[in-house]
């Protein structure tokens, strides 16, 4: 592991696992003990998010091993590479159903890139390189080592000095269809660029921007890639999509004729009604994975291709091919429509509303300011509303939507870059999952910052249940609100400051002593209790309600 780059593990030692453990202790890796097994693998994600670095998530067998698997689909939904190592019973146990024995092969196989279990201790040299060379190439991704408990105590001749990491090649794309791909464009009069997460994986945003400011195309970002150009670059069109998308990239989007789309999976967030969303106009899809091409629908020209090689290929040739520049009343327009057509957050009431919520987050903390997010209204909220104007600053769980994700998350990102703010914002019900993580925060003297958009619902549940089905049920939390439950409490039993705020001005003040603090501190914003968000079923009908 110190050969391939590890310097950081996230993990909770166990009988399973301690044979490693023995090893670990004294190796050049911080270890930092989770108060869950899936928080270890949430922590490990974020910090390669936050810093391109691979990190250890590591526990013991059975129900600590299946702890797992969710963060596992989390990154792996979101193409992000983590180690994990979990213990397992002896070899020679594997059909007996011992204690604490779990068919972890079986379980993560869909939800890993692969899971190895030696089966001999003269195995693990080479499944080590494979394993670490499958987490960075490609379409990048976790994988799990299922380790056997005697396999562990096992013994080999072994010189580390010969271990030498295995080599990545990179995707290149077809000359000829990154040629085609220049051809469609010199066709268009209205193209649109969608920069999706790959490009970030790639670390290519600059050499996009670069692209896009060269011939005057508006750019488009996902979910995913959020960041990925700054908020007042003149060509940002922000987001599109049914529910973190945004009315300015929803307008480009629709009003385009040929789509140029980079490291995206055209998830149905983004895409909603695929009739609406595809239309009359053409898409080049280039995805570093093959088999995401076509997967949601057939584009005109699908290229295979690493993010960073097929950008720089499509400058080559579009310098080759003298590709026009599409600058026009359109593109100038961009900056001044993006203003016009923003969503309010300025709102003055108490209790304060939402979307105030990001308002005062968005004016409290700098560019370099790390966020994580997981799921539900508030997740939607914040693509909406959440400025952000630096690549690998934006974290959250994508694909998979994970509650649980967004505190382990902060603490794995302070980590990585223990000089940034660290922040989470996060509903109150959403603050119940892993929000045992905040102590780890105290012990390990890495402070994040916790804002609770505490509406007292499953928010977006609700929205859910009235729109779809015409009912509700089950959703209500007057408890989170009401004082039976307190999450200031909560947040001094684990070693961190918190106060409860009920004005916009209260949580202006309350966010300026967060930074201030030194310690975890916890903000519980007391906000309109049945505020919905504006989502559709397509990019076309989107319904406000405000």
């Amino acid at each position: 592991m110190v050969k391939e780059g590890i310097t950081d593990a996230f993990g909770i030692p166990g009988a399973g696992i301690n044979p490693v453990y023995k090893y670990l202790e004294n190796a050049p890796i911080s270890h930092y003990g989770m108060r869950h097994e899936e928080a270890c693998t949430h922590a490990a994600d974020a910090y390669f998010r936050a810093s391109h670095k691979i990190a250890l998530a590591i526990c013991t067998a059975g129900p600590g091993a299946t702890n797992f698997v969710t963060g596992l689909y989390t990154a792996n939904i979101d193409s992000i590479p983590l180690l994990a190592i979990v213990g397992q019973a002896n070899t020679w146990q594997l059909n007996q159903d011992p204690f604490q024995c779990v068919d972890m092969v079986s379980i993560a196989d869909t939800v890993t890139k692969k899971v190895f279990r030696p089966m001999k201790a003269e195995e693990i040299p080479d499944m080590m390189r494979e394993a670490f060379y499958l987490m960075r190439e490609g379409k990048p991704g976790p994988v799990l080592i299922d380790f056997p408990l005697d396999v562990q105590m096992g013994e080999l001749e072994f010189e580390i000095d010969s271990y030498e990491p295995k080599g990545i090649s990179k995707a290149m794309p077809d000359p000829e269809k990154i040629g085609k791909a220049i051809e469609m464009l010199s066709e268009a009069e209205n193209p649109v660029i969608i920069m999706g997460g790959g490009v970030r994986l790639a670390e290519a945003e600059e050499a996009l921007i670069h692209f896009a400011e060269e011939y005057q195309i508006p750019v488009i970002t996902t979910y995913m890639a959020k960041g990925g150009i700054p908020e007042n670059h003149p060509l940002n069109a922000g987001h599109a999509g049914i529910q973190v998308g945004q009315p300015i990239g929803n307008k480009y989007l629709l009003e385009s004729d040929v789509v140029l789309g980079i490291g995206c999976r055209f998830s149905d967030r983004h895409t909603g009604d695929l009739k609406v969303y595809r239309g009359d106009r053409k898409f080049i899809h280039i995805d570093i994975c093959e088999t995401q091409i076509g997967k949601v629908f057939e584009p005109d020209l699908g290229i295979v291709s690493d993010a960073a090689e097929a950008i720089k290929q499509l400058e080559e040739a579009a310098r080759t091919k003298k590709l026009k520049n599409f600058s026009n009343e359109r593109v100038a327009v961009l900056p001044i429509l993006r203003e016009e057509m923003a969503r309010k957050t300025d709102y003055d009431s108490i209790p304060i509303m939402p979307h105030r919520v990001f308002h005062e987050v968005n004016r409290a903390f700098d560019g370099n300011t790390m966020f994580t997010t997981g799921c539900g209204i508030v997740q939607i909220w914040s693509g909406q509303l959440q400025k952000i104007d630096k690549p690998g600053k934006y974290l959250p769980s994508g694909g998979a939507g994970t509650l649980g994700f967004e505190i382990p998350a902060a603490f794995g990102a302070k980590v990585a870059h223990p000089e940034n703010y660290a922040v989470t914002v996060l509903g109150d019900f959403g603050f119940t999952f892993m929000g045992e993580e905040i102590a780890v925060t105290t012990v390990f003297d890495k402070p994040i910052i916790v804002v609770i958009v505490n509406n007292a619902n499953l928010g977006l549940i609700r929205q859910n249940q009235k729109g779809a089905y015409g009912f509700e049920y089950a959703v209500g939390m007057p408890c989170n609100q009401d004082g039976t439950i307190d999450y200031v409490k909560v947040a001094e039993g684990f070693g961190c400051m918190g106060e409860r705020v009920f004005t916009p001005e209260e949580l202006r003040d309350a966010l300026e002593r967060a930074k201030a603090a030194g310690k975890t501190y916890v903000i519980d914003a007391i906000c309109v209790k049945e505020q919905l968000c504006d989502m559709g079923n397509s990019i076309a009908a989107i319904k406000s309600w405000v």
